[in-house]
């Protein structure tokens, strides 16, 4: 088996990665495209749905708001 790079991998084998990255990116394109009104229209529920869980990860809980950290 004849190696043509130093990393092993054939001028083939590279060729075939930029196909497939390429056809990744068309298709990406069509779906964004295609489902654009879908994705858009759910927009406005995702920001109402990121308020309660900032909220639940961020805060911290409501457990710690009266004790007094100075006594450590």
């Amino acid at each position: 088996m004849k190696q043509d790079e130093p990393d092993g991998r054939s001028c083939a084998q590279k060729g075939y990665n930029w196909i497939l990255v390429a056809f990744l990116a068309i298709a990406a394109f069509f779906l964004f495209t295609e489902h654009r009104a879908h994705l858009l229209g759910a927009l406005p529920f995702l920001l109402l749905l990121a308020c309660p869980l900032m909220h639940l990860f961020m805060h911290g809980g409501h457990g710690g708001h009266d004790t007094d950290r100075s006594e450590k």
